[in-house]
């Protein structure tokens, strides 16, 4: 994957940020909005689109956009690195190959093992019964 080519295709918007900063905050757009438009990305094959689709499939808009956004910092350079880190994280998440799960067998110790507590257990609670006198 080659991220410099995938940064270049990212689009950026400066909005103002929610939350604590006094009269500040009314003035300067510190949010940071990352738009990447997944249809007409050139970085990735029909085959990972594919993936990077189902991945997303509850965070693109209806035209296969993905919007993030970070406001974490009143900074708006320190905003943008943060949602660029996110995203490419993401990226690289949806990307992984996942192994194949081999089945195995319960091994024969863990059975008995289970067995031997379950009895032990039957055991006691019937020792707190009172004796049958006949």
């Amino acid at each position: 994957m080659d991220v410099e080519a995938l940064k270049s295709e990212l689009t950026f918007k400066a909005v103002r940020s929610s939350g604590s900063g006094g009269q500040h905050v009314n003035k300067v757009a510190s949010k940071v909005v990352l738009y990447f438009n997944l249809e007409t990305s050139t970085v990735f094959d029909e085959d990972e689109k594919k993936r990077l689709k189902e991945f997303f499939s509850n965070r693109l808009t209806k035209q296969n956009v993905l919007i993030l956004n970070s406001d974490e910092s009143r900074s708006q350079f320190r905003n943008k690195a943060l949602v660029i880190q996110r995203f490419l994280a993401l990226i690289e998440e949806s990307l992984k190959e996942d192994k194949e799960r081999k089945p195995t067998k319960v091994p024969k110790a863990v059975k008995q093992k289970r067995l031997d507590n379950k009895r032990k257990a039957s055991e006691k609670k019937a020792n707190r019964k009172p004796p049958k006198i006949d």
